[in-house]
């Protein structure tokens, strides 16, 4: 009868090792060492096949220059596809939260590798002499060039997805401001009334700042295509042959798709992590805006009855287990929870950066982790505030059309018309008597309800005045 395990070696001594795991030594090792977060690797599916690519990338580069023969290479390189195509993630069980700078993760790849790619040669798992986690799969490589590189990559990955999403918002918003161009309205300043705009006018501007902060998205992430790989230790590529990083930077481009160039200074880029602080700033800067947005489609939509009630958001769920008939702004508010975490996120992002020393940093994986948070869980808000909120969205035409006539506010726009004297008559008496402006207009001989409503149209109150030459 067969063990159910299997015993491995470090230098520190032997442990037994399930025998179906595709890790090993070192990742029990850290299993024991990190009960932290309880959330393992294998929840960041990217980051995984980021080190396929990277190792892949690796083996080719060593097989071209001496470093691996054919036949390990190849056994290596299949691995590696194995873990792109998204199999054996479930082997990848270290916390994401780890001291080491990575270094764990680095070793559960190479042992889960090592092993894909023993059972491809026809041995048992564990059988290191005929190919080793760290001496081939690992060859003219460290954890402090592999690591960051795999990160960037997964970022990179992540980013795209990010964009689309965002992408898919702005349409709605979009969509929206056409929907509402001719909807007249109160704008408000410091939550007063200020003058007239349309609807569509203020469904626009949640559009043009999504679409600021998708070119912002993408200038950092131009940042994170510039990689260390083949730096090994510090930068100097000591262990690797020469050659080694240029190739392998070609190749990891030609595996992954992705267009990454090697670092000017690969012992500054070992050490600097100023584009993961990039990142994070600029997914906090798309946090808070799309918080605002949502702070102020919960304000338009408060209500029914006793709030603005400009607009109508979808009704999602019932809103209380005591008040029945009430609905909540479920959606927005967990865009603003989503916000407050990568808010949250960048703080945490900032300190591991700044905590560097010499010629590392080793907190890249808390880095990592919370950039990857914050990355995902943008997208998967952006899509639901779209699907499940904005696309629903109606406007309250009656009760905007009565504002809008009943507004004081309307005297800013009749000011250039009727001269400012006349305007704040008509202002004084309005707010004295509570009547609507155009009768109080009316009443007082200075404009008629029929020349007040010609007024009361978008190009009238929410655009510049054309004057005559």
């Amino acid at each position: 009868m067969s063990s159910p395990y299997r015993v491995e070696r470090d230098f520190l001594g032997e442990k037994q090792i399930p025998a179906q795991a595709y890790w090993g030594v070192h990742t029990a090792r850290a299993i024991e060492n990190f009960p932290i977060s309880g959330t393992p690797v294998s929840a960041m599916p990217d980051l995984i096949r980021a080190f396929g690519h990277v190792k892949k990338a690796a083996a080719r580069a060593n097989l071209q220059l001496g470093a691996l023969d054919d036949k390990r290479a190849r056994a290596i390189m299949f691995a590696c596809e194995r873990l792109v195509a998204g199999e054996y993630h479930d082997q990848f069980v270290v916390d994401v939260i780890q001291g080491g700078a990575g270094t764990s993760t680095n070793m559960n790849a190479n042992e889960v590798i090592a092993n894909l790619a023993l059972e491809k040669l026809g041995f048992e798992k564990g059988r290191y002499d005929v190919l080793h986690p760290n001496d081939h799969v690992n060859a003219s490589q460290s954890t402090n060039d592999v690591y960051p590189t795999a990160v960037r990559l997964s970022l990179w990955t992540g980013i795209d997805r990010l964009l689309a999403s965002m992408a898919r918002l702005r349409a709605g918003f979009e969509a929206k401001a056409e929907e509402f161009k001719g909807v007249l309205k109160i704008g408000r300043t410091q939550l007063q009334d200020a003058v007239p705009m349309t609807l569509g006018q203020e469904f626009s501007t949640y559009a043009v700042m999504l679409e600021e902060d998708e070119a912002r998205l993408r200038e950092a992430r131009a940042l994170i295509q510039e990689i260390n790989l083949g730096a090994t230790a510090i930068g100097t590529g000591i262990n690797a042959p020469a050659g080694y990083a240029d190739l392998a930077c070609q190749e990891l481009a030609g595996i992954s798709g992705i267009p990454v160039v090697k670092s000017k200074n690969l012992v500054e880029a070992t050490q600097d992590t100023g584009a993961f602080v990039q990142l994070s700033g600029v997914l906090k800067r798309v946090a808070t805006k799309l918080s605002k947005t949502c702070n102020d489609l919960r304000l338009l939509s408060s209500g029914p009855q006793a709030g603005f009630g400009d607009i109508k958001l979808p009704a999602r769920q019932a809103g209380s287990s005591i008040m029945p008939g009430k609905v909540n702004p479920v959606i927005p508010e967990v865009m603003n929870q989503v916000a407050f975490e990568v808010i949250g996120n960048d703080v945490t992002v900032t300190l591991a950066s700044e905590a560097g020393q010499l010629q590392l940093n080793a907190f890249e994986p808390i880095m990592g982790w919370s950039l990857f948070k914050s990355i995902k869980h943008l997208s998967n808000a952006c899509l639901t505030l779209h699907d499940h909120c904005v696309t629903g969205i109606e406007a309250n035409h009656d009760l905007l059309a009565r504002r809008v006539r009943e507004s004081v506010t309307l005297v800013t726009a009749l000011n250039p018309i009727i001269g400012y004297e006349k305007a704040a008559m008509i202002a004084k008496t309005a707010i004295a008597t509570g009547a609507p402006i155009d009768e109080v207009a009316q009443a007082l001989g200075i404009l008629t309800r029929e020349q007040m409503e010609a007024l009361l149209v978008p190009e009238k109150l929410t655009e510049p005045l054309r004057l005559a030459n």
